[in-house]
Parts: structure tokens; C-alpha cells; sequence
């Protein structure tokens, strides 16, 4: 696996910033010369190791939805090659390192909802004497609901890199 800069990583972020399909993922992989195959991003998707894809509607008529992963998705594939490369299983990292992936996942497609929906009644109501004062709490609430998502993955990580330092001790 080449050697990837967290400048690199930014840059890619930058291009995919509303998220890349399963098949810009395993490209970019390949441009990056990570191993990833389609099965091995069902199966870490499967065991929480990644976020799951979310699916959002092509536009033009008749178009259907597509499955589109958050960029972030780059960075946990990184990790988890980074891992298994230390020799560690699946079922270890799993258990040890991204044990709080799903919930965080999850709690994050719960906000985004309800930011949406409030959005929506935002809008239907723009001429209220009020809407003006609701969307700047809602902005508030997104950016405290970005902190939060952020501080509980600073924390995770954190317990994770303690985890593989103690593992590291213990060898």
C-alpha cells in the first residue's frame, strides 16, 4: 500500500465532499493502490467496519437512486488496512477499534433526518416572523450536532490507538 499524506486525503475529500458510489471508491483505491474489492466493502459495510451507503435519487427522469457512501469511508478502509497489515483480524477490529461505528452511524442518519425535516418546515413557513429566528437555531444545533459526532470519534479514536499501543507493548 502506498504511503498516503493527509493532504492527499483532504484534496480527495474536497472532490468527493457529497460522497462517492461504491464504484468511485474501489477506482479511487485502485489509483491509490489500496486492495479493496467489492465483496471485502460489503463485508466491512457488513460488519459495521464502514458506514452504510445511502441511497440518493440520479436526477432526470426515470433515473432511479444510487448507493453513495460518505468520503469518510476512505479514511476506515485506510485504517483498517493499516490494522490487518499489523496483523490484526477482522474480528479484532471489529471488537477493538470500531466498536462504536454503527451507533456513531447511526446517530448521525438520526440528525440528519431530523435537520431535514426541520429544514422543510422552515421552508414552508419562510414568512413567518419566526422562521428566520428557527433556521439560525437550527443552523446552532447542526454545528453542536457536528462537534458532537466529532468529539465521539476523537474518542473512539483515541481508545483505538490506546488498544493497538497496548497490543503493541504486549508483543
Amino acid at each position: 500500500m502506498t504511503e498516503i499524506t493527509d493532504q492527499q486525503l483532504k484534496a480527495i475529500e474536497g472532490q468527493y465532499a457529497t460522497g462517492l458510489t461504491s464504484a468511485e471508491l474501489l477506482e479511487l483505491c485502485v489509483r491509490l493502490n489500496v486492495s479493496l474489492s467489492e465483496a471485502n466493502l460489503r463485508k466491512y459495510v457488513q460488519l459495521g467496519l464502514l458506514a452504510r451507503s445511502v441511497r440518493v435519487g440520479r436526477k432526470g427522469k426515470h433515473q432511479g437512486s444510487q448507493g453513495v457512501y460518505p468520503v469518510s469511508v476512505l479514511r476506515q478502509v485506510l485504517r483498517i488496512k493499516e490494522m490487518m497489515a499489523d496483523n490484526y483480524t477482522i474480528e479484532q477490529i471489529q471488537r477493538d477499534f470500531f466498536f462504536m461505528r454503527r451507533d456513531l452511524q447511526l446517530l448521525e442518519e438520526t440528525l440528519s433526518g431530523i435537520f431535514s425535516t426541520l429544514a422543510q418546515l422552515v421552508q414552508q413557513r419562510a414568512r413567518s416572523s419566526y422562521a428566520q429566528d428557527v433556521g439560525r437555531d437550527i443552523d446552532g444545533a447542526k454545528r453542536a450536532s457536528n462537534e458532537l459526532l466529532s468529539r465521539l470519534e476523537g474518542i473512539e479514536l483515541r481508545l483505538t490507538t490506546r488498544a493497538r499501543l497496548q497490543r503493541l507493548s504486549a508483543s
